[in-house]
């Protein structure tokens, strides 16, 4: 997700709990679909990567793709001005409406989608946000105060050698990994996963210090999976 995702209580909620939820693919834009949400649908939403409504027919929670396995796998979520609308960014699994179209807003006679590959489950990159927030916030700190600001005030040489570092060790725990026996993996992927957090801090930093935004290298990787 991009940003901080609005929490319940950020909500403006109508006068039954209510509020429109508008879901749209992440993907190109496309509107999916409209339906209502309240603060448990919300919630619900937030703790699983998958989105969920409240069904006004049924009068209770809903997760959409429950039965028919078209589940939509959570993006980003935004709240409008007023703070009474929210807008879903997705990851759609099959065609979103029941009749069988990609959106609710197509003709009945459109053509579906084909199947999709199954979406893997969310894996948190959105935490990476608050990560990039901090580093930021580090730039033009007193460097005594804060091992992020003496990189920063290093000049392109001090995170770029920390990247150089960090690399040459998740190659090694990476090698290491792969020969563990298996009693022995549970210590290598640790160690394993350690330094592959210390490489994308340090590449953050990095991109900090040239003043390039993380976003610019997300849009690189669209449009080489777009090719």
């Amino acid at each position: 997700m991009i940003g901080k995702s609005p929490l319940p209580g950020d909500v403006v909620w109508g006068p039954s709990g209510l509020v429109p939820g508008i879901v749209q693919d992440a993907g190109d834009g496309r509107v999916l679909m409209l339906a209502y949400v309240d603060a448990e649908a919300l919630a619900a939403t937030l703790a699983t990567g998958e989105v969920h409504f409240h069904s006004r027919s049924r009068d209770r929670l809903w997760r959409k793709g429950e039965t028919s396995g078209d589940v939509l796998h959570l993006v980003d979520i935004s709240l409008d001005c007023d703070g009474d609308a929210l807008l879903f960014q997705v990851n759609p699994v099959g065609p979103t409406c029941h009749r069988g179209t990609r959106s609710c807003f197509d003709k009945a006679d459109a053509v579906a989608p084909a199947p999709s590959a199954p979406v893997a489950a969310p894996q948190g990159f959105e935490w990476l946000e608050n990560l990039w927030a901090t580093i930021d916030s580090r730039a033009g700190v007193d460097p005594a105060t804060s091992y992020t600001a003496r990189l920063l005030a290093g000049g392109v040489d001090a995170p770029g050698r920390k990247v150089t570092e960090e690399a040459t060790e998740v190659l090694m725990a990476a090698k290491d990994d792969a020969v563990a026996p298996p009693e022995s993996r549970a210590a290598t992927r640790d160690a394993l996963t350690g330094e592959v957090a210390d490489l994308l801090y340090h590449t953050l930093v990095l991109l900090r210090e040239r003043d390039l935004p993380p976003a610019a290298v997300i849009a690189r990787l669209r449009e080489r999976h777009k090719g």
